[in-house]
């Protein structure tokens, strides 16, 4: 464009030199003159207008030209302040935010998401499997660790367990367990059974084994363990299971309430984290989830899986307005607060960057950005100078 604009001007001037000669012959070649004259007078004074903005024109130090170079500072920080003004203000962000539904935006993204999502997700898993193998297991999980651990150490588990206690015992789901504890119990019997004879046989008087009354003790005894346990098992509401759901809502009253047993669980919970097992049960725990999530990662379904279950969080934003609600308040809270934090250092990096560089490059930047409109003010400069030109002359003959 800047050719074609540099061209009708030198037109117009060849314009200019035909028609001034051809005049003398005929009156109406006036018009033409008029007309080329006006062009060539409204070409050049564009030319200089837009030349003036980047640069000297003809290299000469004419006053208030080059003007992007030499102001350069100051549009940077007028650019950041115009920025910080009508864009990160948390008000803007917020009018901005409030009619933007962005938990719909996301839902439909991750229920329909296109080819080129599915292969970024594809690259990005293969590169975390690489560097999940390439770090050093031991300083990677060092802090995960010491994490779990610490928040292991913070948690209060006299009052926790005990209201775990509660609410199971409340809802009846401490049943199953008795139940399996009563089968382990006859079944430890059963197996014990010949150690237990032989105790009450050691233990018996000469007299009781003579008249063999320690085999009929034995059996009595036996029969009767495996009877209650028999029907404990099958009774819900026997005495021996009553009894037990006492012993274990005393037991859950006294680890929310009582103090002496909070210390004595704390104690407990102290000494087990002390233990090297469960440094070595912490160790174990690491390598088995990063090597299960490193197969994940690289396994045909580990992606796949994952892009099922992001699938099926978008169809769940689609259809739930509750959590998009939350979700778009969030998102709009999150964004404000950024923009009200850190919308000074934005604007900043824009200044800072744009006084960073030299003349030539903002020059080149902005020229390349509008230099083809600024070219069309130079045609329309030199057309609308040539039609004015061409009114006057007309104006001119008819007075």
């Amino acid at each position: 464009m800047r050719l074609a604009a540099t061209g009708l001007l030198v037109a117009m001037a060849l314009l200019f030199v035909v028609a001034r000669h051809l005049a003398t012959r005929a009156p109406g070649w006036g018009y033409l003159v008029a007309f080329a004259e006006a062009a060539m007078v409204g070409g050049l004074a564009d030319w200089f207008a837009v030349t003036a903005l980047f640069r000297r024109p003809l290299g000469l130090p004419i006053p208030h030209t080059a003007i992007i170079p030499v102001n350069k500072d100051r549009i940077a920080d007028s650019m950041a302040a115009f920025l910080r003004a009508n864009f990160l203000t948390p008000q803007v962000v917020a009018r901005r935010l409030q009619r933007l539904d962005v938990a719909r935006v996301l839902g439909d993204y991750l229920a329909r998401p296109a080819p080129e999502a599915a292969r970024i997700g594809d690259s990005v898993t293969s590169l975390l499997a690489e560097v999940l193998t390439a770090l050093d297991p031991d300083k990677v999980g060092r802090p995960a660790k010491a994490l779990l651990r610490t928040q292991i150490e913070r948690i209060d588990l006299a009052p926790l367990l005990g209201q775990v206690l509660t609410g199971m015992i409340a809802d009846g789901r401490h049943r199953p367990l008795i139940d399996s504890v009563l089968r382990r119990a006859g079944a430890l019997l059963e197996a014990n059974e010949a150690a237990l004879r032989t105790m009450i046989h050691d233990r018996a008087s000469t007299l009781m084994r003579w008249t063999r009354l320690d085999d009929r003790l034995a059996n009595a005894l036996l029969d009767a363990l495996y009877a209650l346990l028999a029907e404990t098992l099958v009774d819900p509401v026997h005495p021996l299971r009553q009894k037990i759901d006492e012993m274990l809502g005393s037991l859950a009253h006294d680890l929310i309430h009582d103090q002496a047993m909070g210390q004595r669980v704390a104690r407990i919970k102290a000494e087990a984290l002390a233990n090297p097992a469960f440094a070595a049960w912490l160790d174990a725990l690491w390598e088995r989830s990063r090597t299960s999530l490193i197969a994940q990662l690289r396994g045909a379904s580990g992606m796949g899986g994952l892009r099922k279950g992001l699938a099926g969080f978008g169809r769940a934003l689609g259809e739930d307005p509750a959590t998009r609600a939350t979700i778009n308040r969030f998102a709009r809270r999150a964004l404000t607060g950024l923009a009200s934090r850190h919308g000074d250092g934005i604007v900043r990096i824009v200044s800072e960057t744009v006084r960073r560089w030299d003349a030539r490059t903002v020059t080149r930047r902005i020229e390349s950005a509008v230099g083809r409109d600024l070219q069309f003010i130079r045609i329309n400069g030199t057309l609308v100078g040539g039609l004015v030109g061409l009114a006057l002359h007309g104006l001119e003959r008819l007075l």
